[in-house]
């Protein structure tokens, strides 16, 4: 994959994850198998996490050099860290292992993705 096309792919999964998180904070939470109504506080903690997962990518999607590698940076290093909590939290048995392979992987792909998008910049 091309470095724009690695960039665009990145930052607008970034922008639908997050939308969807804050916008439908219940159904994104579904998604990746976490139980809402067990939790009501979960509604929360997904916003946090889209409007986060926004502002990330629109800053992929809207500077240039420095800038964004900046940005991919911190993205990559926000993944790799959701990441390590997919996997503790599987092992700690506070999410079902499916969820924790669920959000690890997507968690691991967005970071791929992120170093992929730095490598082919120097």
């Amino acid at each position: 994959m091309s470095r724009p096309n690695t960039l665009t792919t990145l930052g607008v999964l970034r922008l639908i994850i997050g939308v969807s998180s804050w916008a439908t904070p219940r159904l994104a939470g579904k998604t990746f198998g976490l139980d809402a109504a067990a939790n009501p506080q979960s509604p929360y903690l997904a916003r946090l996490f889209g409007a986060r997962d926004v502002a990330l990518g629109y800053g992929i999607l809207t500077t240039k050099g420095d800038t964004q590698r900046q940005w991919l940076a911190i993205g990559a290093a926000c993944d790799a860290a959701d990441a390590v909590a997919g996997v503790a939290g599987a092992r700690a048995g506070y999410l079902p292992k499916l969820t924790g392979v669920l959000v690890t992987a997507t968690a691991l792909l967005a970071a791929a993705l992120g170093v992929a998008a730095l490598r082919e910049s120097e």
